[in-house]
């Protein structure tokens, strides 16, 4: 039975008069209101244009876009929509243009160069993965409004590295389609009002895009990780923590598991199995007695590292990239190392330290 709000407390009705208020208040030039109107959704937002672009940078430049165009288009809103998807159709539109118009890709990075020669990949991707890790700061905000613990777990999953490294794969409108189906469950007519195509264009992109997800290398289920702070993920991420700042490769490869597997995006090699991974160490991560301080830190719902490297001849330790973890039961599965220090401001990490 539905239950009746008592006097003074909001219920749907009467929130829903306030949003009108909210957006006659707007369409009259009201700043106040229209941030008031829009806010609920920011974040979320935010983490939309995060998983079609793959860039936390990226996706908060779009958000901005996206506000900014809703601000000026406000007058125009006949709601036909709800107010959230009237946003999602703005900023989706957004990023497609701007995955459209080349504004992100990779000749205008700078090329990473690594210091040593690398050992022979066990993969080879085709394009360079312009991925970037997403602070869990952002995602808590969001996943504390979920409705129950399976709900957060599912908002966590949606934003794994494994899940965005393949989205980043589909060609965008598959990968908007994606996202805004099995993702944020919006209806087909909803979808197709969004991305301005016909219910049939999005089922059709759909199809297509989870069959070439269905194509991925099986990745570690959400069954198989350590809920995340708990006790046992603690173990693995403090086993893992000693083994590498000691440079101790041996002790690593104990902890992963036998088909673990090492990526750095951009580059678009991939190392696979456990003694792979352990000659990648030897060789290149942690030659010549190189030893590495780790900042803990969490991103895409993972534990996450910032990485930096000792200097024998000072007490600097200099940036060197961000790692990202993922587990299946008490053992790693996965190191994914960013090696782009500018990803380190998103995790409020400075560039050097002294130790």
């Amino acid at each position: 039975m539905r239950g009746i709000s008592p006097p003074g407390e909001p219920g749907a009705a009467s929130a829903e008069r306030a949003a009108d208020d909210l957006l006659a208040l707007a369409r009259d030039g009201d700043g106040e209101a229209f941030r008031g109107l829009v806010e609920p959704y920011r974040r979320e937002l935010q983490l939309h244009c995060y998983r079609i672009l793959g860039s936390v940078q990226d996706a908060e430049d779009l958000l901005q876009e996206t506000l900014l165009a809703a601000w000026r288009g406000i007058g125009g809103y006949e709601r036909r929509a709800s107010v959230r998807t009237w946003l999602y159709r703005i900023a989706t539109n957004r990023c497609l243009n701007a995955l459209r118009a080349d504004a992100r890709r990779p000749h205008e990075r700078a090329p990473h160069r690594t210091e040593v020669a690398l050992p022979e990949p066990s993969h080879r991707r085709a394009e360079p993965s312009w991925l970037e890790p997403c602070p869990d700061v952002l995602l808590d905000e969001i996943a504390d409004r979920a409705p129950g613990p399976e709900a957060r777990y599912e908002t966590r999953e949606s934003v794994s590295l494994a899940f965005l490294a393949a989205l980043q794969r589909l060609p965008p409108r598959q990968r908007a389609a994606l996202v805004l189906r099995d993702v944020l469950g919006f209806r087909a007519a909803e979808a197709a009002h969004i991305l301005d195509t016909t219910g049939d264009a999005v089922t059709g992109a759909l199809k297509r895009a989870r069959a070439a997800l269905a194509a991925e290398p099986p990745e570690p289920g959400p069954g198989d990780a350590p809920l995340p702070r708990s006790p046992r993920e603690r173990r693995v991420v403090d086993g893992f923590t000693r083994a590498f700042e000691a440079g101790d490769v041996d002790a690593v490869v104990a902890l992963l598991t036998d088909d673990a597997w090492l990526t750095m995006p951009p580059l678009p090699l991939e190392y696979h199995g456990a003694d792979t991974v352990g000659h990648f160490l030897a060789t290149v991560a942690l030659r010549d007695d190189r030893r590495y301080a780790l900042v803990p830190t969490r991103a895409n719902g993972q534990p996450a590292f910032g990485c930096y490297l000792r200097d024998p001849r000072t007490r600097i330790l200099r940036a060197h990239g961000v790692l990202v973890l993922t587990l299946r039961g008490d053992r790693i599965a996965a190191v994914t190392r960013f090696a782009d220090n500018t990803t380190l401001r998103v995790f409020g990490l400075p560039r050097s330290l002294r130790g």
